[in-house]
């Protein structure tokens, strides 16, 4: 495994659970959090992405994520996220890592996908 596929499976788990030990086993005490790439302002500190996460879904999601690309400082992710139901998206994430494996900075690059297309985001 890489750096950025253990953050990866570390954020599925806490997505999953919202349990906060688990999110703050993937984020830096001080992290920034970027839910857009064009945010002025992010979700900063640990304690304020655990409360950003506990807002409920609308169904439970369905993710098909990879690493992309990766160096010892960032983690490129892609691949697609389903809410049944209700909508699907495509995504590349920034994964900003520390020294210690935790991101110190994530930025969400996403794009809704029309009802009637059907997305395929291979490598």
């Amino acid at each position: 495994m890489t750096r950025t596929s253990d953050w990866l499976d570390g954020y599925l788990r806490a997505w999953r659970t919202k349990d906060a030990s688990d999110v703050r086993a993937i984020f830096t005490d001080d992290a920034e959090y970027f839910f857009h790439p064009y945010e002025r302002d992010p979700v900063r500190g640990i304690d304020a992405i655990i409360t950003a996460w506990q807002e409920p879904e609308r169904t439970e999601a369905v993710a098909d994520l990879a690493v992309l690309v990766e160096d010892a400082r960032i983690g490129i992710v892609r691949g697609t996220v389903d809410y049944p139901g209700y909508a699907s998206y495509v995504n590349l994430w920034e994964v900003h890592l520390a020294d210690d494996g935790r991101a110190e900075r994530f930025v969400e690059w996403y794009l809704k996908v029309p009802e009637e297309t059907e997305v395929s985001v291979s490598s």
